[in-house]
């Protein structure tokens, strides 16, 4: 079997973390924190002093001591947060998939900006295990290690365009512009030092490489051909990262298994990416069919010619992966 189902206690606990993000609001960065007070200038103050990184010691100013209905409601966003932290460590270890505190301090700055109600999209390897944890199902996967893939599918609409720069530095982590050496163009990825974290902007184009300005963030997407058609319909969803449950969107499932497959057959001679993408496109594809009751057909139809051509050349190896799974096997033989 390409996946197993959590128990209904455990999905509807992450359904439970998943309520309660969306209704928070701002999320806090870091981890909780306490509350301290401060002396100055005459008068006392209260901060929220946290952990904004590891091994990284920050405050942020709540109010004065007089200021009552401040000290509560910070004290009512630290105990969600600790409740939330708690209850995200849980959910990892029944084998929910949960990705790094670097990522998460990435995905609250976005979230706060409300950069992900404008339009962005969380794509990649980080896409699919946050579908798996939303249809509560556990899977052989692979691991998000130190990549980010954030896309844009036309200019977003924010009130207060956020320097995309600015964001991620406020992070309070190192984050610098990440150029070719032997290119002229402008970056359009983000890196923390050594084997940190790189966060690339993508956006759709017909020529991959190209470079695409993104005005609104101050800052430039590589294009990557067939991501119109992948972005477009986006859906909300979550993603587990750190002690956070951070609100986000994410490629709506028949479009990312369309790519998916099309993107198999683009790989060269990496055959172990090329068989990551075909194993989560049948994943992705089982846990449509089979827990949703969707068919593969309507999505097929109006999928780009050379995605279903790219599919159709996938077959023989679908079929194999999804010998456990006949009900999708058989709904990728009539495609044929």
């Amino acid at each position: 079997m390409l996946y197993r189902l959590h128990e209904s206690a455990i999905r509807a606990l992450y359904a439970e973390v998943k309520n309660r993000a969306n209704a928070s609001g701002e999320l806090l960065p870091g981890t909780p924190g306490t509350l301290v007070k401060r002396a100055g200038t005459g008068h006392e103050y209260w901060y929220r002093s946290y952990y904004p990184a590891p091994r990284k010691r920050s405050e942020q100013f709540v109010g004065t001591v007089t200021n009552t209905a401040a000290y509560e409601a910070m004290q009512s966003r630290i105990a969600l947060s600790e409740w939330t932290t708690k209850q995200v460590a849980a959910l990892s270890k029944f084998g929910y998939q949960v990705a790094d505190k670097v990522i998460a301090g990435v995905l609250v700055e976005l979230r706060n900006r409300k950069i992900f109600d404008a339009g962005l999209v969380v794509v990649g390897a980080l896409a699919y295990l946050s579908w798996l944890n939303e249809y509560g199902a556990a899977t052989a996967t692979v691991k998000v290690h130190h990549h980010l893939e954030l896309a844009r599918r036309q200019p977003l609409k924010l009130e207060m365009p956020p320097a995309f720069l600015a964001t991620l530095q406020a992070t309070q982590l190192p984050f610098t512009e990440l150029a070719e050496t032997s290119s002229k163009k402008p970056p359009t990825s983000l890196k923390l030092p050594g084997a940190g974290l790189r966060v690339d902007l993508l956006a759709p184009g017909h020529i991959a490489g190209d470079i695409v300005a993104v005005p609104e963030l101050k800052w430039h997407a590589q294009a990557v051909p067939f991501y119109g058609y992948l972005l477009d319909g986006s859906r909300d969803a979550a993603i587990l990262a750190g002690g956070h449950c951070v609100p986000v969107q994410l490629p709506e499932v028949p479009r990312m298994i369309w790519y998916q497959l099309y993107s198999s057959t683009r790989r060269g001679r990496d055959v172990a990416l090329a068989e990551s993408d075909l194993v989560q496109a049948a994943t992705l594809a089982a846990l449509m069919v089979e827990q949703d009751g969707a068919l593969l057909r309507d999505s097929y139809r109006s999928a780009p010619r050379e995605l279903r051509n790219a599919a159709h050349s996938r077959l023989p190896r679908l079929e194999r992966l999804l010998a456990e799974h006949p009900r999708t096997r058989d709904e990728f033989r009539k495609l044929r």
